[in-house]
């Protein structure tokens, strides 16, 4: 009881200490909190609800509704957010926490230049800016050649040593032998480089893979469907349905939920036939493959922004003065496919292909092929919760739940763009961000 009574207040002055806001009592413990902001989305319906209030107890939501309705205890601290949105706090479900963009440095640059260690402590500071952009949880898809190192610093979140969000590690993506980078060209074929990914050969190899990161703290087990592995450089199936299988039933074996990049319509529907629990980009999908995901209950995590962020930094795209490219066309319409058949789709951006803290790029992304506002606010907070298995505890306002919560300056249900302006960041009932004018 000690050790975590210390542990928590560790956390609380730390985080408090590094997103600049100041304890309110540095000798009695706050257990209280009551937000008043101008409106609340909880995520049960699509509208926002004026002059309600949310009781936060002991990190939990302990009561929502109207504020004259809400009796708080004597010593409750009040927060004031005039002009903002109280929100579940966002989650993100395609992530690299040990990545930056992309025309800072280039991906082969990264995994072979940069050394772990120091991946490790830029994962640090993206994971801070995620949670200063309001996203509370986020699921980090494979590290990147930076090996086990996810793991440590989810620990760190967790133990209060550095500020970040709620983090779903997938520890080292699993691969086909030989298809994946650094590469493709431009080495020595006689020098052995370290890799982005774990290759596997055969169902043994695939299984094996599973149960060694499933040992070392996956919660998630992501495998690439496909790669460019065809001889004109363009993207193919890398597994076998055997092998694909075989890294499917082993990590459900475990209660382990399965990601499956692909970029193909091969590829995908491959996957979806595996059992894979969500699909990665999906840009070549079919309508017909989108109607099994919709069939099996397969989520799609679209990634938009990383399209258009790689088309910036390669192909010359200029947002708003530059047609977009083939490979942006083809997202959109798979996008809007799915959408069109009801899909299950989460928020998934691919950060770190881009900016960490851009996050609220890929709702506005989604809004913009076709989605409301309340929609996206949906795939980025109630339906993540659910692909996430995390329903039962975030993702909405509502008493009983985590109270990991965000507020923005104006309405994202109406106009979704308001997400770039986080003004208050709660997650697990410690202040990570608030407004100055608040006393």
């Amino acid at each position: 009881m000690w050790l975590n009574s210390t542990m928590r207040w560790r956390q609380l002055l730390l985080c408090l200490l590094l997103s600049g806001v100041a304890p309110l009592h540095a000798a009695v413990p706050v257990e209280d909190w009551l937000l008043l902001p101008e409106r609340i989305w909880t995520g049960d319906g699509d509208g926002t609800h004026t002059g309600w209030a949310v009781l936060i107890h002991d990190g939990a939501i302990a009561a929502v509704g109207p504020a004259a309705s809400i009796q708080a205890p004597e010593n409750t601290q009040r927060i004031t957010l005039p002009g903002a949105t109280l929100t579940p706090g966002l989650i993100d479900l395609h992530s690299h926490l040990f990545l930056h963009p992309y025309n800072e440095t280039l991906w082969n640059d990264q995994v072979l230049k940069e050394p772990q260690d120091y991946r490790t402590l830029e994962a640090a500071e993206h994971a801070r800016a995620t949670l200063q952009a309001g996203f509370t949880s986020l699921r980090d898809l494979g590290t990147e050649g930076a090996g086990y190192a996810d793991v440590s610093v989810k620990r760190a979140i967790n133990e209060g040593l550095i500020p970040g969000p709620r983090l779903f590690i997938a520890t080292r993506a699993i691969v086909a032998t030989a298809s994946y980078g650094p590469g493709p060209g431009g080495f020595r074929p006689d020098i052995e480089l370290p890799g982005g990914a774990e290759e596997v050969s055969g169902i043994d190899a695939a299984a094996r893979a599973v149960r060694e990161q499933a040992a070392r703290g996956a919660d998630w087990i992501k495998l690439y469907a496909d790669y460019r592995i065809a001889a004109d450089g363009s993207s193919a199936p890398t597994f076998t349905a055997a092998e694909l299988k075989a890294i499917v039933d082993t990590a459900h074996l475990s209660g382990r939920p399965v990601a499956a990049h692909a970029s193909t319509d091969a590829g995908a529907r491959m996957a979806v036939e595996a059992g894979v629990d969500s699909i990665e980009h999906g840009y070549g999908a079919s309508e017909s493959t989108f109607k099994l995901l919709k069939q099996r209950g397969v989520a799609y995590l679209p990634t938009l922004t990383a399209v258009a962020s790689t088309a910036e930094y390669f192909d010359h795209y200029r947002p708003g003065q530059s047609e977009p490219t083939p490979r942006m066309r083809e997202a959109e319409k798979a996008f809007r496919s799915a959408l069109k058949l009801g899909v299950i789709i989460g928020n998934g951006s691919d950060v770190g292909v881009f900016a960490h803290g851009s996050n609220w790029r890929e709702p506005v992304a989604m809004v913009s092929y076709g989605m409301t506002p309340a929609q996206a606010l949906h795939a980025t907070t109630t339906v993540a919760a659910r692909i996430l298995r995390q329903h039962d505890h975030i993702g909405r306002i509502a008493p009983g739940l985590r109270a990991d919560l965000a507020a923005f300056s104006g309405d994202p249900s109406v106009q979704i763009e308001a997400l770039r302006h986080p003004v208050f960041v709660m997650k697990d009932g410690t202040i990570y961000r608030k407004p100055e004018t608040t006393p």
